[in-house]
């Protein structure tokens, strides 16, 4: 039976960003230590981002069928309380951690270090990282991915990437999400997509529906599987 576990973030394991500049230092140098952990195993990890009911475990899940044939998957959930997104991807035979913060609107550094090890990682060949829905806090904490993926929902409007850019600059990847509702919502795909590029030209962007599966291969593509 697929395994999986809870960790959660004590009062002196969170890192705090009010703490202040020292404090998103150390959080570096730890994620600097968990992206050589990872590297040192083979692993290729990906930090998941984006607002509740963006479809960012929906995506995983289409991600996971999509790739367990041909890679060992494994996944750390972060949410302030319960275990619903790591109870989803476990049924998919993916092992996972799942992280409860508490009161902490993100996941650093060192709750992901505590929580690798928690998993085998010479079993492993790729992590989802799912952080907690928000499109503000994670910004800032690096967590020692090699990649970071944010998922926006066209239910979301049309102004939620201008609304946030800070966490578009620091994306790799972006999914334009459940795109199979962009026509009932009236919402403008390509605003978003220009919207993102405007902010982050680098920036590679899917435009997705984990329903249909409708761009989850060009997804995975960018995010180099």
């Amino acid at each position: 039976m697929t395994q999986r576990k809870i960790v959660t973030a004590k009062e002196e394991e969170s890192l705090d960003i009010e703490v202040g500049k020292d404090l998103i230092q150390m959080n570096e140098r730890i994620a600097a230590e968990n992206l050589e952990t990872l590297n040192k195993h083979g692993i290729l990890a990906i930090d998941v981002m984006g607002s509740v009911g963006a479809g960012k475990t929906a995506l995983i899940e289409t991600m996971v069928d999509r790739l367990k044939d041909k890679k060992r998957v494994g996944m750390i959930a972060g949410d302030v309380t319960t275990t619903i997104d790591a109870d989803r991807v476990t049924r998919h035979g993916v092992p996972s951690v799942q992280i409860n913060t508490g009161r902490e609107c993100h996941l650093d550094a060192n709750m992901i270090r505590k929580a690798l090890s928690e998993l085998d990682l010479d079993a492993l060949d790729l992590i989802f990282v799912e952080n907690v829905g928000n499109l503000i806090c994670p910004a800032d904490y690096m967590l020692g991915c090699h990649r970071r993926l944010v998922v926006v929902s066209v239910t979301e409007g049309e102004w939620m990437i201008v609304k946030h850019p800070l966490i578009f600059k620091s994306a790799n990847v972006a999914a334009i999400n459940k795109l199979d509702l962009a026509s009932a919502m009236g919402t403008n795909v390509e605003k978003l997509v220009e919207d993102a590029r405007s902010i982050n030209p680098r920036i590679l962007i899917a435009n997705t529906s984990a329903k249909t599966g409708q761009g989850v291969d060009e997804l995975i593509s960018h995010l180099g599987f």
